[in-house]
């Protein structure tokens, strides 16, 4: 009998704990970008790890960014209370504040890019009030569009390849759904419940989908990633070593996890980690934002 394959071992990719990392791409060229959210903070870093780079430093919670097509521009966030392009020499320009004026402290959260180019981003209301969140499209026109609202703590949107599905969690809910989106206009044609979790299964957090469509959730509270097929069914759940991861991604041969300190009353030596370990699971790199003459 042969002995079953032992998983490969979860290593730091990182040496700094962060109190809540988030939002793990990884890009194009081969680097890793995540977040430190309530910091504002936005960090890179090559697979292997040669040392973390800290690209924006934004004062104000960075919930999520994305690479922008123009090299120049460097980057799309969903910060603070809006939606703004951050350059590589620091500039920022806010495109919209969708969050801000509602009369309570309102603040974005997770964001992707689709692939035409779009750039989608939650909102929520900093205690978590319920369905006070929405979810906005950035268009290439810079224009901020509302598409959906009553949301609680919308996470991890997460598209497939062709553009034409788009997976949201909320988290407080303990929900996924899914959207078709049509991929011309990026307009919502409809959505259907995906995944529901009880509450001891832990929340649905960051997400991505892999080169064969399936999506891969980070639970927070659980210590787990799990791994669904498209017709909804659990095909892995992956343990990780701390409690609350919070985003996953895959490229240069690893898979990816962030992890939180936030809100653990005696965080243990992995936590706020960004781990990493070898898998053989691929997905695409992440979309960039294409800005139309902006």
């Amino acid at each position: 009998m042969t002995a079953a394959r032992r998983p490969a071992p979860w290593r730091p990719f990182t040496s700094t704990r962060y109190q809540l990392a988030e939002g793990a791409r990884w890009t194009a060229d081969g680097r890793l970008l995540f977040v430190d959210l309530l910091r504002g903070d936005l960090y890179r870093c090559r697979a292997p790890s040669t040392g973390v780079q800290r690209l924006l430093s934004l004062g104000v919670p960075l919930g999520a960014a994305a690479p922008a097509a123009d090299a120049g521009t460097g980057w799309i966030a969903a910060a603070g209370d809006g939606i703004a392009l951050c350059t590589t020499a620091g500039r920022v320009h806010w495109l919209a504040r969708p969050a801000a004026g509602r009369g309570r402290a309102m603040r974005m959260n997770d964001g992707v890019c689709d692939p035409a180019g779009r750039f989608w981003a939650g909102s929520m209301e900093a205690g978590a009030a319920d369905g006070a969140g929405s979810l906005f499209r950035t268009d290439p026109d810079g224009s901020v569009q509302q598409v959906l609202d009553g949301l609680t703590v919308p996470n991890g949107p997460a598209f497939t390849a062709d553009g034409r599905r788009l997976y949201l969690a909320d988290s407080a809910r303990g929900t996924i759904t899914r959207h078709t989106v049509d991929p011309a206009t990026g307009a919502l044609a409809g959505s259907e419940p995906f995944v529901r979790l009880a509450p001891h299964e832990g929340r649905p957090d960051g997400m991505t989908v892999d080169d064969d469509a399936n999506l891969w959730v980070a639970l927070w509270g659980s210590g787990q990633v799990r791994c669904y097929a498209p017709d909804g069914r659990v095909l892995r759940i992956v343990a990780v070593p701390t409690a609350h991861p919070s985003s996953v991604a895959f490229g240069g041969g690893l898979m990816f996890v962030t992890t939180a300190r936030h809100r653990l009353r005696r965080p243990g030596p992995w936590a706020g980690a960004v781990l990493a370990r070898t898998s053989t699971v691929t997905a695409p790199p992440a979309c960039a934002y294409t800005a139309d003459g902006l």
